[in-house]
């Protein structure tokens, strides 16, 4: 598996693992049993409302008009999915990878639309075969509509190479509330990790106010959490949240 690494413009150095090409494919495939379920499941439905025979009896137009419009949310199910699902489909969601830019920034629905664009010739059989091409000589596991979207997908499968100790479980739900802490380092956030949890241990809560006011003045951040404790805790798992989304 490819490493990607990614320098943000907040010079902040976060290393990803690109996705393989059996994982997207694998979503790729996931995301095609969906497909099929949804016209399984209409045709069903179509059949019990008697609406086919009404269809079939349309003239040619009324008929395509009918196809179209059905087939709009398979024909636009990648968009929609990373757009809505930050750069995730449900098959990218279940092998754990997801789209991102390369700069480090979440993609964006221009991204998302681009690689839309692409795809429709690269992920359609046979032409499938200029995907998987095109990732397997690029060094960051990229097709095409990658190349031209600016964007990478990468593994979420202990996707950050970083020191284990500045690590914090967050909930899938949790909500970030500082986003200037992406200005801080690895380094940085095992420093104040380390000084917070010692700090706790001590029922030092003096030093836990130092450290609040050292890490406003290092990223600009301004505190709105009840106290120096509760600003430290969030800013840990910021800190893990933006790097481990990105």
């Amino acid at each position: 598996m490819s490493e990607l690494s990614i320098t943000t413009t907040q010079n902040v150095d976060i290393n990803f693992k690109a996705a393989s090409e059996g994982d997207r494919v694998l979503a790729y495939l996931l995301d095609l049993v969906i497909w099929i379920a949804y016209y399984f499941v209409l045709d069903k439905v179509f059949d019990a409302t008697g609406f086919s025979d009404r269809v079939n009896a349309m003239d040619t137009w009324s008929y395509i008009a009918i196809q179209t419009f059905f087939s709009l949310p398979v024909f636009l199910y990648k968009l929609l999915f990373e757009t809505f699902m930050d750069g995730q489909t449900p098959g990218k969601r279940i092998m754990k990878i997801r789209v991102i830019k390369i700069d480090g920034y979440q993609a964006g629905f221009g991204e998302y639309l681009m690689r839309w664009l692409f795809g429709l010739i690269e992920t359609t059989p046979p032409l499938i075969i200029i995907g998987l091409i095109a990732m397997s000589i690029s060094k960051k596991n990229q097709r095409i509509g990658d190349m031209a979207a600016g964007t990478a997908v990468i593994s979420l499968k202990n996707n950050i190479s970083i020191d284990q100790t500045i690590l914090k479980e967050i909930n899938d739900s949790y909500v970030p509330v500082y986003p200037l802490v992406i200005k801080l380092t690895d380094n940085d956030v095992r420093i104040i990790k380390e000084t917070y949890e010692s700090s706790l241990r001590a029922t030092d809560f003096a030093m836990i106010a130092r450290l609040q006011t050292k890490i406003e003045d290092v990223t600009g951040i301004r505190s709105v959490s009840a106290n120096a404790t509760a600003f430290v805790d969030t800013v840990l798992n910021d800190y893990n949240f933006y790097t481990r989304s990105m």
